[in-house]
């Protein structure tokens, strides 16, 4: 067998849980298979619980806390199965009370935090979205660092929501709460009721203010920008005049390479790793001050976690992306990958890369980036959401006179140019008071060099393809099952599938029969369209990137696409490689 795979066995699960309480043990039977992506055992528990600062609700409350509609424990492994989360066993490093992958519990300090946001909380981390489960004939493939394929935030923050809304008015619900945590006299109740009501509202505001969409987006997607914009410029200042409808879901894209890229995130915005981590936490509910006066009174103040969120980035540096293991999804043609090989060069590789890839020229810290592609939104036809659906001004409100640059003093500015100052400011006093060699600063800012390039806007990144065939569904917004429709006339296309849990090894996706998961996906809603991205006859742009194919050229193609990386674990040297091994351009 060419790849490593690295199996939890039984008896070690086993000897696991003996070490844990008895209520933290639940998870479910079958072992797990892991994939040689040169992540040590330490590394993937740590990604899976470690705080970026996100504190959604108290933590004792959260691990006490029924469903709306009976008796089961919210955090229980099958409520959180249902919501597409992957439940583990606890283990006493890292995660002792059993949490799911992408929950971790964070310690919130001193702050002028509205909602009682200090003490121990339930939050998100990266892995709740960032960490994919290919599920095959009874098998469960992990993909560390890939597409949260199966987890439905919204509809899991909804339920959460509904839950505690439904605890607060049933008396036998609250009793049973306040027992479990050990309130029992009166004033222990009251008091467990008036933190209580404090955190409900602001999850309640949440779910019903912020959260509100046209249509569900379902499992695997969410709009990112929209809820991070809208936590920025409108929930946490209390400006709900600035609210954006968020109308375009995208997937989480996976993370190998992200830390060699020239530029991340779906419209190849960001550059730099600790502004994009730590503007992601505070998408996710980061506590942050936005209310004071002034600076000096804790305006711009977070309970930013900078150590850990540039350690998750190192942790990603050295992620491998997944090979695909013949020995449970069968065997790869090779002959007919090497065919698929010569057309993707043809016709892929223009903008889309693949190892050893082609990269930047190096900067003054001596450090190349893989060179992604950067495709107008005009060309590629895709769905254009991501680009229309801020409002276009906001009001600054109390911030004003403390933004930076020309926006200080302004009582209406650009919705984008809002969010760039606000996040930038909570950025610089985050690192204000951190004592930071040059080299410690440059390794924190990924060793981007400043002033950073100006994005090219309104484009999406065309990103390497290594590891691509295990991050179903396609497209920036998830609108494609399989990676064969990804080389077929647009038109021809699956235009309503169901969302399955189960991967289908042959057309490379999921599987879209209502088997596996009953999630309607309709290409024809609000930021659902698979438009773009077509092959087939006629001239390029306006949506049309490649020549029609024939059935063998796409199976060809697909073959190539299961074929890389060819080796496993083989992880892309941050930096560049040396300058004698650099591909020929």
């Amino acid at each position: 067998m060419k790849i490593a795979i690295r199996k939890l066995g039984i008896g070690s699960l086993l000897a696991l849980s003996a070490m844990v309480p008895a209520s933290a043990q639940q998870a479910p039977a079958e072992p797990v298979i892991f994939l040689n992506q040169a992540w040590s055992q330490e590394d993937q528990e740590w990604y899976y619980q470690f705080s970026q600062g996100s504190a959604v609700l108290q933590y004792d409350i959260f691990l006490n806390l029924e469903v709306a509609d009976g008796q089961e424990l919210f955090r229980s492994d099958a409520n959180s199965e249902r919501f597409g989360l992957i439940t583990q066993k606890a283990n006493p490093r890292f995660n002792p009370d059993g949490l799911p992958v992408g929950l971790s519990k964070t310690s919130v300090g001193a702050g002028r935090w509205a909602n009682n946001e200090s003490g121990d909380h339930i939050g998100l981390t990266c892995a709740a979205c960032h960490e994919g489960q290919l599920n095959y004939k009874g098998k469960r493939i992990r993909i560390q660092g890939g597409v949260g394929n199966m987890f439905d935030i919204k509809a899991y923050l909804t339920a959460l929501d509904e839950a505690i809304q439904t605890t607060l008015t049933d008396t036998a619900k609250f009793d049973r709460l306040a027992a479990r945590i050990g309130a029992s006299g009166a004033d222990a109740k009251k008091s467990l009721r008036q933190r209580f009501e404090s955190q409900a509202n602001k999850i309640h505001d949440y779910r019903t203010r912020t959260l509100v969409t046209p249509s569900a987006w379902g499992p695997s997607r969410m709009d990112a920008i929209g809820l991070i914009v809208n936590r920025l410029t409108a929930d946490v200042p209390g400006l709900p005049e600035n609210w954006s409808t968020p109308i375009a879901p995208t997937k989480p894209p996976f993370l190998w390479n992200a830390p060699q890229g020239l530029w991340t995130q779906w419209r190849g915005v960001q550059q730099d790793p600790i502004y994009r981590n730590l503007i992601e936490s505070m998408g996710v509910y980061l506590p942050i001050d936005l209310r004071s006066k002034s600076p000096a009174e804790g305006l711009f103040h977070s309970d930013a976690r900078i150590a850990d969120l540039q350690k998750v980035e190192n942790l990603l540096s050295r992620l491998a992306p997944p090979q695909w293991p013949e020995e449970i999804f069968g065997k790869i043609d090779r002959e007919k990958a090497k065919a698929g090989q010569s057309l993707f060069i043809t016709h892929c590789a223009s903008c889309h890369n693949a190892w050893p890839y082609r990269w930047s020229e190096p900067n003054k810290y001596g450090k190349r980036f893989i060179l992604v592609g950067l495709t107008p939104q005009s060309y590629v036809g895709t769905d254009p959401g991501q680009f229309h659906d801020l409002r276009p001004f906001a009001l600054t409100g109390q911030l004003s006179n403390h933004l930076p640059g020309e926006l200080r003093g302004k009582d209406l500015v650009r919705t984008g140019e809002l969010y760039f100052g606000v996040s930038s400011s909570i950025l610089e006093r985050a690192l204000a008071g951190l004592k930071m060699t040059e080299e410690e600063k440059a390794n924190l800012h990924g060793y981007r060099e400043y002033p950073l390039a100006k994005p090219p806007e309104e484009v999406y990144k065309a990103a390497p393809r290594d590891g691509v065939w295990a991050t179903p569904p396609f497209m920036h917004n998830g609108s494609v099952p399989n990676l064969y429709e990804m080389f077929v006339p647009a038109k021809e296309r699956t235009k309503k599938f169901y969302v399955g849990r189960e991967f289908d090894p042959v057309k490379v996706g999921l599987d879209t029969s209502g088997a596996s998961g009953k999630f309607l996906h309709d290409t024809e809603l609000l930021g659902n369209s698979n438009a773009g991205h077509s092959f087939e006859d006629g001239p390029r742009g306006r949506g049309v990137i490649g020549p029609l194919l024939t059935e063998n050229e796409r199976w060809a193609l697909v073959e190539y696409l299961k074929s890389i990386p060819e080796d496993p674990g083989r992880v892309t040297p941050f930096g560049g490689p040396p300058a004698g091994l650099l591909p020929q351009k």
